[in-house]
């Protein structure tokens, strides 16, 4: 067995509860396609035990398994959408501060002041 990774201590337990949930759908999906653990294992090129880890959630399983048993329900874009940049809210709000903070005025003797939120877009509209 290998050693644990400080990462996989660190886990946040959302991530870990999300694992989990996953796991457990997966179980679900391969129940209900009446597919024992040892042809699943088989089908995923993994061993019953790993699999097993898998639908309890565990984290040291290999993303690639994840990605193989997604394929196999044909679910492989949920995957691919996971990190979707239009969908990343918290780089959305770094990029406006960030161009909040371009975007001041002069005011009293060359201090400085935030622009009035919505002036850019209604400068650029015109």
């Amino acid at each position: 067995m290998s050693k644990a990774s400080p990462a996989l201590d660190a886990l946040p337990p959302a991530a870990a509860s999300a694992l989990r949930k996953l796991g457990a759908d997966l179980a679900t999906a391969r129940k209900r396609r009446r597919e024992s653990l040892k042809a699943w294992s088989t089908r995923l090129n993994v061993s019953v035990p790993t699999l097993m880890r898998l639908e309890k959630g565990d984290a040291a399983v290999s993303v690639g398994v994840v990605a193989t048993a997604l394929w196999l329900l044909n679910r492989q874009g949920v995957l691919a959408d996971a990190a979707d940049p239009k969908e990343d809210l918290g780089a959305l709000e770094a990029e406006v501060q960030q161009a909040r903070r371009r975007h001041v005025r002069r005011v009293d003797g060359g201090k400085t002041a935030p622009a009035p939120v919505g002036q850019h877009e209604r400068n650029s509209e015109t």
